[in-house]
């Protein structure tokens, strides 16, 4: 029998007895059906705990194999690291980064370089040199043996030890007798070989060491890629010493030098992480027309754009001069960027300017080129040629497919599945990324249900399947800046990371939320801000004169509200945003997913399984419930004070609201008898308009709230209304 191997701690969680429960053992494959041989058991199987059992296993991503062990490993001022085997410099700084983040996670004075003897508490073995330039299907694969006298860490290359030593430091916890290592073995490789975010540099400039905390996250989600998006309609963001004019006057000044670019990608590399660049033409490329407008297909003269969208300007694909251009540009980031892969773009060309233009248009008529669908793969044809002349593979989005070129480009799809099986179909690697699009506001559930290897592409034959490489996060950078991007990317992206590189059988998303909260926090010894620019924003938009009780209840309020989703943001804002609005309101600062919000519902779906009887569980559900009525009589007062509160007041009476409904229903679900209908019909159209969004903010409570409505009204009869 073959289960998600979440379950066993779902069940032991839950007070269950995992093997009673049928939960003892299980096999875990891989994609191509091959086990590790291993049998996974649960952590916590005995009735009678031990100290090293005591410790949660929160890993994530979840391995392919754990065999628990007996007893834990200490994890005292003694800790030490040795090398064995293999060892090169980059293998020497990995572990010395181990050995802070661990110090830091701690407090522990450790000796922060490795050992010189074998007796070592932590021993790392490597076979041989991973590629001087990192390859996709690099093996990095790793096995990591914990016990109570000692670790050993096992890895064919650096690669394999850098996974297995993030996965070593997620397995140390505080114990009763001081900090541990639960007693564990451990096989592990990743389902796919590129596990990528990109990031969005152009639209809102991203510093470096911005990057670099995100890298740093990468590192500790087992995340290979970071695809670096640097040209834009609103800014050209790498340094050329050839053609300077593209970052000197399409950039505003906030550029990335060609030296901060080097020491990135050393960064990157040091992590186990390969660093794509993306330049997108021919569409999205304002930026570049500010310095060379005759590389435009339309007249200038151009200017940094300021707004958000689509826009006309492209490159002129019948000029020669492009290619010329082109060829030299590409020759220089080429020798700057040392990945085998580089991203063209494609993406959203829509045209007008070829229309509009005599000469285009009289050119497609002498080489019988019908449509500028055909004129897009003529430009991607001769854009291929320069990619690979000066020693690289072209990667683009989906518009970018056409039979004409060659079998050696890779496809990333933003438009989905069914796009992504197409493409292998006809023999091109491809990425997914439609559905791991971050900036959408999507909960984290939602990012884990989808696999790159489901619809169409889940009835591809086993060799087109291998075409499939993997999948990227994307932040898009509208609405996002140094402040409160690690929010937008964190933890949520984790999730993603876990889909591709866990066995598909992972899947519980139960077993994700209650891992990711530990991913969330240790990610924060990383240096990353996802949790802690919260309550500066907040801060920021109460005012210095709020007092104790007013800025709890705002972020009462905050908790309970997110952003609008998908693109309906920029379709409900009363004024037009562009890269020069402040983002210092509400919706700037509230995560893109309550945690607070998703727990009342899971308390909800708890009490409603128990037929509403669970008196334990409706006191809880009557406490959220009072305070969130009783919030708006507290904000009120900062409301008056303050401008960026004042939007959210009419939010924050709907809370009030909603709550008075909860209420409501609880009161009637005690009296076990069904409510009348007409309170039914009235408490729905409450929330109906409750639903509708504020201030750009979704309420996040109302379906809670409706299902105790739904249970009211059956008389608290409401096994059958969970979900």
């Amino acid at each position: 029998m073959t289960v998600c191997v979440s379950r066993c701690y779902i069940a032991a969680r839950n007070g269950m007895n995992p093997k009673r429960e049928g939960l003892t053992q299980t096999m875990i494959l891989n994609s191509d059906g091959r086990g590790f041989g291993l049998v996974f058991l649960c952590l916590l199987l005995l009735p009678k705990l031990t100290t090293a059992q005591q410790l949660t296993l929160n890993l994530t991503p979840m391995p392919v194999s754990v065999q628990a062990g007996t007893g834990s490993l200490r994890v005292d001022s003694s800790f030490s690291v040795a090398l064995a085997g293999h060892t090169e410099p980059r293998l020497e700084r990995a572990v010395e980064r181990f050995l802070q983040q661990l110090a830091r996670q701690t407090a522990l004075p450790l000796s922060l370089k490795p050992a010189k003897t074998p007796q070592a508490t932590l021993i790392i073995r490597t076979d041989h040199a991973s590629k001087e330039i990192e390859e996709v299907d690099e093996d990095e694969s790793y096995v990591l043996e914990v016990s109570t006298a000692g670790a050993k860490l096992t890895a064919p290359t650096p690669l394999g030890a850098v996974h297995g030593l993030q996965t070593f430091l997620q397995l140390v916890d505080i114990s009763p007798d001081g900090f541990a290592a639960a007693a564990v073995a451990i096989q592990d490789k990743p389902r796919f070989p590129w596990r990528g975010l990109m990031i969005d540099s152009a639209r809102h400039f991203i510093p470096v060491e911005v990057i670099r905390r995100n890298l740093d996250g990468m590192e500790a989600v087992k995340m290979n890629v970071f695809h670096w998006h640097l040209s834009e309609n609103q800014g050209f963001r790498a340094e050329s010493k050839r053609l300077p004019k593209l970052h000197e006057l399409g950039s505003d000044g906030l550029y990335y030098t060609q030296e901060e670019i080097r020491d990135l990608i050393a960064y990157a590399r040091d992590r186990g992480i390969r660093v794509v660049p993306e330049f997108d033409l021919p569409g999205h490329s304002t930026a570049w027309f500010v310095g060379h407008p005759e590389l435009a297909s339309g007249p200038g003269p151009y200017q940094i754009e300021r707004r958000w969208g689509v826009f006309d300007p492209a490159f002129d694909p019948t000029s020669e001069r492009t290619y010329r251009f082109l060829d030299e540009f590409i020759g220089e980031m080429a020798k700057l960027f040392p990945d085998q892969f580089f991203h063209v773009g494609g993406d959203e060309v829509n045209g007008k300017q070829w229309d509009a233009n005599q000469q285009i248009q009289e050119f497609m008529r002498a080489h019988g080129i019908k449509n500028n669908q055909a004129l897009q793969a003529y430009f991607n044809k001769r854009l291929q040629a320069v990619v690979e002349k000066h020693g690289k593979s072209m990667i683009g989005w989906d518009e970018i497919l056409d039979p004409s070129l060659p079998k050696d480009i890779t496809i990333q799809s933003w438009r989905g599945p069914a796009s992504l099986a197409a493409a292998a179909k006809q023999g091109y690697r491809g990425l997914l990324s439609n559905g791991y699009y971050l900036d959408l506001g999507w909960p984290a559930a939602r990012h884990y249900a989808v696999d790159p290897m489901s619809g169409d592409a889940a009835n591809l034959s086993p060799e087109e399947k291998q075409r499939i490489l993997g999948g990227e996060s994307c932040m898009w950078s509208e609405y996002v800046n140094a402040e409160n991007v690690d929010s937008r990317i964190w933890p949520r992206n984790a999730a993603i990371a876990e889909r591709l590189w866990s066995p598909e059988e992972v899947h519980d998303p139960a077993s994700m939320y209650t891992r990711l909260d530990s991913i969330s926090a240790r990610l924060e010894w990383l240096g990353l801000t996802h949790r802690t620019y919260y309550r500066r924003m907040l801060q920021r938009i109460a005012g210095s004169a709020a007092t104790p009780d007013e800025f709890t209840a705002l972020r009462t309020l905050t908790d309970l509200v997110e952003p609008v989703k998908d693109y309906t943001r920029q379709q409900t804002a009363l004024a037009e945003a562009t890269s020069l609005t402040p983002m210092n309101r509400v919706v700037d600062a509230v995560p893109l997913e309550s945690d607070t919000g998703r727990r009342f519902g899971e308390l909800v779906d708890k009490f409603v399984s128990t037929s509403c009887l669970d008196a334990e569980i409706e006191a809880r559900l009557r406490t959220h419930l009072l305070l969130w009525r009783d919030n708006d009589a507290k904000l009120q007062p900062l409301a008056q004070r303050s401008l960026l509160v004042q939007e959210v007041a009419g939010r924050s009476q709907d809370l009030s609201a909603l709550a008075s409904a909860g209420l409501s229903a609880l009161h009637a679900v005690s009296k076990r008898q069904p409510a009348p209908d007409t309170w039914k019909v009235q408490q729905f159209a409450i929330m109906e308009q409750l639903k509708k969004p504020k201030a750009q903010l979704l309420l996040i409570p109302i379906p809670a709230v409706q299902k105790l409505v739904e249970a009211a009204a059956s008389g608290g009869a409401c096994v059958g209304a969970k979900q």
